[in-house]
């Protein structure tokens, strides 16, 4: 444990931090509507533009519902548009082609099964105990 004495030669070496605020910035108006038309473009996210100019998301937001004309506040955007159906449909197809593939596999899987259990039965040998491999 230190003495009062350490603490305060401690505190004397250590210069003490001033609390540096940041400088207050402003955006022109040129800049916030190129960054709304990059959102709208979809090539930049909220996300990344606040990081990216150390910018809160609330004031992106802002910015989006001043200068976007598709985009105003309180209004509703439709997620479930023709391009999202036709992804659906599209998924759902693949998954019904995956799961025929996948049927078809274990009717193999059981085919060969049944066969090795009929040669065995013919040749009077486990042929399943004899060809395992070994753990």
């Amino acid at each position: 444990m230190l003495s009062r004495d350490t603490k305060s030669q401690k505190a004397e070496k250590e210069p003490k931090k001033k609390l540096e605020l940041r400088a207050k910035r402003t955006f022109s108006e040129e800049f916030k509507k190129q960054k709304v038309k990059e959102l709208v473009n979809k090539q930049i996210s909220i996300g990344e533009l606040s990081k990216l100019y150390d910018v809160s998301t609330t004031s992106v937001y802002r910015w989006l519902y001043k200068y976007s004309p598709h985009h105003k506040r309180g209004t509703t955007q439709v997620v479930q548009m023709e391009s999202e159906a036709q992804k659906t449909k599209l998924l759902q197809q693949r998954v019904a082609e995956l799961e025929r593939i996948v049927g078809q596999k274990q009717i193999e899987i059981d085919f060969l099964n049944e066969l090795i259990t009929v040669a065995g039965a013919e040749l009077k040998v486990d042929l399943k105990k004899t060809f395992c491999t070994k753990p």
